[in-house]
C-alpha cells in the first residue's frame, strides 16, 4: 500500500495500523500527490490513499492524473469532516476513487485516533483488494459466487421504490437516479451510507445534473411521486402513517449493520406501512445491510433488485442479498434504472386508497 499525505503524523499512525495488520503492508509514502504518481512507477502498490489536501498536488490532481493511465488500482480517499472535505470527496469518487474514508475528529489521544482508522480503513482495504486478508498487484478479480434468484415477476403494486448502498454508491445513485423520468411515478426513497454533510451535498449534486428531484430529507418530508429523498448522514430514516400520506421520520437510534443510517431499518419500516407494494433495489456496499430488511420484504411480496457482482466497487450488500436467495433480478448497474422503470410500470394500478 502507498499512503499518501502531507502530515507527517498521519503519516505514521496509519503505517503503524496498517503495518500490524499481518495481510497488510505500506510499501511507500509520499507527502503530496506529485511525489506519489512519481512512486506509484517503481513500487507498484496494490491500493493507495490519498489525503485530499496536500501541497503542489493535491488528492484530486493526484486522482485524475493516476486514472489517465490506470483504471483499476483501487484509491481510498482520506478527508475532513467538513463541508469543503466532503465536496472533494464527492469530486474524488466522480473521478474514480474507490472509496474514502473520513480523518478522526475530536479524539483526545494518538491511541484513539489510531482505533478510529483501525475500524474504518482497515476493513476498505481488504474489501477493495482481491479476496479478505490478501493484497495483490493484480486488478481486483472475484471468484463466482453461486446466486440463487426468484423465478418471479412483479405481479403487485409498486407504490414507493427503495434503493440501499454503500461503498461506490454516489457513482452508482447518479447513474441510477439518471435513468428515471421527471415525472416518475411512485416516490423514491434512498440510505446511503455516509455522514453528515455528506449526504447532503451529494443530493445537491446529484439534484443538479438530473431531470427528477433530489434532496436530503428532513422530519415531516412526505413521500410524493418524482421526488427524491436520501436519508442523511447519522440518522435511520424511517416512515409513518400522516393525514397527508406516508412521512418521514429521524432518529437517532442505535447502529444497525453498524451502519446509521441503515439500509434494513429503512426496508423494515417501509415493509410496516406498504406490505409487498415495494420496489428494493440494493447497490454496491460492503458488508450485508440490506439483506434482512429484504427477507421482511420478500416474506410481504415485495419485488428485490441486487446490482450484480461485475458492475459492484464491491459486492457485499448486493451479494448478500443474491446469495441468500432474496433478489428477484441481478443486473448491471447500466440496466438497474430502466428495470424500475419497467417494473414500477407494469405493476397493478392501485385499487385502494391508502
Amino acid at each position: 500500500m502507498l499512503i499518501a499525505d502531507d502530515a507527517v503524523v498521519v503519516r505514521r499512525i496509519l503505517t503503524t495500523v496498517i503495518d500490524e495488520d499481518p495481510d497488510l503492508e505500506v510499501v511507500g509514502t509520499a507527502a503530496n500527490g506529485a511525489i506519489a504518481l512519481q512512486k506509484l512507477q517503481q513500487l507498484k502498490p496494490d491500493i493507495i490513499t490519498l489525503d485530499v489536501e496536500m501541497p503542489e498536488m493535491d488528492g484530486l490532481q493526484a486522482l485524475a492524473a493516476l486514472r489517465k493511465f490506470d483504471r483499476t488500482t483501487p484509491v481510498i480517499m482520506f478527508s475532513t469532516l467538513t463541508e469543503r472535505g466532503a465536496a472533494a470527496t464527492l469530486e474524488a469518487l466522480s473521478l474514480g476513487a474507490s472509496d474514502y474514508v473520513t480523518k478522526p475528529a475530536n479524539v483526545g489521544s494518538v491511541s484513539a485516533a489510531m482505533e478510529s482508522v483501525r475500524q474504518e480503513l482497515i476493513p476498505r482495504i481488504k474489501s477493495l483488494c482481491k479476496r479478505p486478508g490478501a493484497v495483490t498487484s493484480s486488478p481486483i478479480t472475484r471468484a463466482p459466487i453461486a446466486t440463487k434468484v426468484r423465478a418471479t415477476s412483479p405481479s403487485g403494486r409498486v407504490d414507493v421504490v427503495a434503493i440501499g448502498s454503500s461503498t461506490g454508491g454516489p457513482v452508482a445513485l447518479s447513474t441510477v437516479l439518471a435513468g428515471l423520468p421527471k415525472d416518475f411515478a411512485v416516490p423514491v426513497v434512498v440510505t446511503q451510507h455516509m455522514p453528515p454533510v455528506f449526504t447532503r451535498l451529494l443530493a445537491e449534486r446529484i439534484n443538479n445534473s438530473i431531470p427528477i428531484t433530489v434532496r436530503e430529507a428532513v422530519a415531516g418530508d412526505v413521500l410524493k411521486p418524482g421526488l427524491v429523498l436520501i436519508a442523511p448522514g447519522d440518522r435511520h430514516m424511517i416512515f409513518r402513517r400522516t393525514a397527508a400520506g406516508i412521512a418521514v421520520d429521524l432518529n437517532e437510534g442505535p447502529m444497525v449493520n453498524f451502519c446509521r443510517p441503515s439500509v434494513d431499518v429503512m426496508f423494515e419500516s417501509l415493509a410496516s406501512l406498504y406490505g409487498g407494494d415495494v420496489l428494493a433495489v440494493v447497490l454496491t456496499g460492503m458488508g450485508r445491510d440490506g439483506r434482512d430488511g429484504c427477507a421482511t420484504l420478500r416474506e410481504k411480496g415485495a419485488y428485490i433488485v441486487a446490482q450484480d457482482e461485475a458492475t459492484s466497487v464491491v459486492w457485499g450488500m448486493p451479494g448478500a442479498v443474491a446469495t441468500a436467495g432474496l433478489a428477484d433480478a441481478i443486473v448491471p448497474i447500466s440496466l438497474v434504472a430502466p428495470k424500475i422503470v419497467s417494473t414500477v410500470g407494469a405493476s397493478r394500478p392501485r385499487q385502494l386508497v391508502r
